[in-house]
């Protein structure tokens, strides 16, 4: 902030003689000042009366970016959201499982690999298949969002029309991808 007051003021007064040259004879003649004068008044306040004022000053600011310029059928839950919620679900269970996974010896909870495939084994064939299509739908589905934005990256599909069209792509490829790791159909 200094930096840029002191490079404004040394402009201003390299300037004075070339807007002195300039101006009209007429304003000149009537001493018209060439630069602006504006008072400066200072008060003293408490640091909690200078917070007021700033709380109030950010209350009548717009929140960045301004949410009423988006069009909430475009954006809301889009590609992009859904890449993210499906990766913070993946994360969250693998999380979950590995960190159950360490602590299941202290608990005598049995979560090796055979007593949870005897566990599914015995699940009738909907609920097992329930359950691996919760596990495989955010797995296919980040993974074909991803492949979605790949291709953005390199900037090519940003008309609306490409955009609608491959985000139905992803959600189509993400469905039977859940359903080919749930059933393998």
């Amino acid at each position: 902030m200094l930096a840029s007051r002191v490079g404004v003021a040394a402009t201003r007064s390299a300037a004075k003689p070339f807007m002195a040259q300039n101006l009209p004879k007429l304003a000149l003649a009537a001493r018209v000042p060439a630069t602006q004068y504006r008072p400066i008044a200072t008060v003293k306040q408490t640091p909690a009366e200078g917070n007021d004022i700033l709380a109030k000053q950010r209350l009548n600011r717009p929140v960045s970016p301004h949410l009423g310029i988006y069009k909430m059928n475009q954006t809301w839950f889009g590609s992009s959201a859904w890449t993210r919620i499906t990766g913070c679900t993946l994360s969250g269970v693998a999380y979950l499982y590995f960190g159950s996974y360490l602590v299941a010896p202290l608990f005598g909870w049995h979560l090796e690999t055979a007593s949870l495939a005897a566990a599914f084994a015995g699940m009738p064939m909907i609920v097992n298949g329930g359950i691996k299509f919760l596990l495989g739908f955010p797995f296919a589905m980040h993974f074909f969002n991803g492949v979605k934005h790949l291709v953005l990256d390199t900037g090519r599909g940003y008309a609306k029309s490409s955009l609608v069209r491959t985000e139905t792509a992803a959600w189509g490829f993400g469905i039977l991808g859940g359903l080919f790791l749930a059933f393998g159909l």
